[in-house]
């Protein structure tokens, strides 16, 4: 989930670059753990790898609009889209590999096609504020975390839904006072892959099945744990964590980005240390042949302090 967007209408509704920082955008080895820079940049931040299924192109959110970046020729390439407000960086391909779905600064989910052009509003005016996180193997349903107001009207809850991708058949997975988020489903269909703060009050690694019931805890640790996505294979998947005592996921800090064996998330070891969190790894990034995966780390003059 994105950071809310201001209800003023103050600021771009995007995230920008601070001065002297820059964008990179790098593909780790699942199995060497070794990393690549791709492409930096210090004009645009850009945030939130999508991997295709062609396994030739990546797709990121920057400047409240989406852009593609070839493998073998990166360069940043915005995709346009019509009838969408500025996107933030909570979206993912549909499994026919043509489609998109992405969120937006007005809180809503669209569709859209990877070639640009029109998009379809998905999600209606009920009350919640939706953050997309996942789409369903078939294709049929999206997993989405809905904001809403607590008891009270004081604060905000944050729980697992999910929806038909047509728009309409909304289902709450989880009911608790606790956030969750980044709600994804595992390549079999069968389960859905979040954090929440129901086990210890921090943000900690767990899944439930897609039909609701008790969340499994995946990992104990005193990191705060954010954003669990699975490989396509299902055998490995990756994560970031936070130092202790982080609140949210705030961009701008010190973070490790992880990844585990699906059959060992205790085992789970750091693949790189970066300067981010927010934006990093927000929404699956695996490649196709679940062999790589990418991320995006923020350096400038805060992170050399």
């Amino acid at each position: 989930m994105t950071d809310r967007p201001d209800r003023t209408g103050g600021g771009p509704g995007y995230r920008e670059l601070a001065a002297g920082q820059r964008a990179q955008l790098w593909i780790a080895d699942a199995v060497t753990g070794r990393s690549e820079l791709l492409l930096e940049s210090g004009e645009l931040l850009f945030e939130a790898p999508n991997w295709t299924l062609d396994g030739a192109r990546l797709i990121v959110n920057g400047a409240g609009q989406l852009w593609s970046v070839p493998l073998d020729a990166p360069a940043l390439t915005p995709i346009p889209l019509d009838g969408v407000p500025p996107l933030n960086n909570d979206h993912v391909l549909a499994p026919d590999g043509a489609r998109i779905f992405v969120s937006a600064t007005d809180w809503h989910i669209y569709e859209a096609s990877l070639a640009g052009g029109p998009t379809r509003r998905i999600t209606t005016a009920d009350g919640l504020m939706h953050f997309l996180h996942g789409v369903s193997p078939d294709g049929e349903r999206l997993a989405f975390i809905g904001l809403e107001p607590a008891a009270g009207g004081t604060a905000m809850r944050a729980d697992v839904f999910t929806m038909s991708a047509g728009g309409g058949d909304y289902r709450r997975i989880t009911d608790t006072d606790h956030p969750a988020d980044g709600s994804e489903y595992s390549p079999d269909g069968r389960w859905l892959y979040f954090n929440t703060e129901q086990f210890t009050g921090h943000a900690q690694l767990a899944r439930v099945p897609v039909e609701g019931g008790a969340p499994e805890r995946l990992r104990r640790s005193d990191t705060v744990d954010w954003f669990p996505h699975l490989s396509p294979d299902g055998r490995r998947a990756a994560f970031v964590a936070f130092p202790p005592g982080t609140e949210g996921h705030p961009a701008d800090l010190w973070v490790d980005i992880m990844t585990a064996r699906t059959d060992d998330w205790p085992g789970a070891t750091p693949v790189a240390r970066i300067f981010g969190g927010q934006g990093s790894l927000n929404v699956n990034s695996w490649a196709p042949d679940s062999t790589r995966f990418a991320y995006v780390a923020y350096p400038g003059t805060r992170s050399a302090a």
